[in-house]
């Protein structure tokens, strides 16, 4: 592209630096603030902690979240994917259906389907998963319960003998 000002070519990548009047910017003006908010998103966008944030308490959603901050409380995500950054420090009970540790987790992972520790994991707690992946270097010190939960079998008692119900019955005096 060239420039009418001074005759050269213009970068692509280079931002012009020429004012603008915010009355004539077109992001604006009122015709064009409904086009921002009608703007499509990805239902499958990932969200993200970033190393600088700390949060204290619970977090809980339904899409896919990368913590690479400090988080420490309760982190809930029933139908998504948790990936723990190497950055990441949680001291949390992480409940989802995979989750991924590449980072410092001191709490309980319970993974409905799948839980993923890396080999740069550090990892202090029990872990529950159908699925569970220990990458060789990762460290791990708590109890591992892996495979399908045992259904719930209901204890019927089975009858008693007749010869131990009353023991005085069965006995005949000589």
């Amino acid at each position: 592209m060239w420039r009418k000002e001074d005759g050269r070519p213009q970068n692509p990548n280079e931002i012009s630096t020429s004012s603008m009047n915010p009355t004539t910017s077109p992001a604006l003006g009122p015709a064009n603030s409904k086009q921002l908010s009608s703007v499509p998103t990805s239902s499958n966008g990932v969200a993200s902690l970033s190393p600088g944030i700390r949060i204290k308490g619970e977090i809980t959603g339904s899409e896919d979240l990368f913590i690479d901050g400090n988080v420490e409380g309760k982190v809930t995500f029933h139908n998504a994917v948790l990936t723990v950054g190497p950055n990441a420090n949680v001291k949390a009970d992480i409940d989802a259906r995979e989750i991924v540790v590449r980072g410092r987790v001191e709490g309980r992972l319970d993974g409905s389907e799948r839980v993923h520790i890396g080999n740069t994991a550090k990892v202090n707690g029990d872990i529950r998963s159908q699925r569970i992946a220990i990458e060789d270097g990762a460290e791990y010190r708590g109890k591992v319960e892996a495979g399908k939960a045992p259904s719930r079998a209901v204890c019927v008692p089975s009858p008693i003998p007749s010869l131990f119900r009353n023991p005085m019955s069965s006995v005949r005096p000589r």
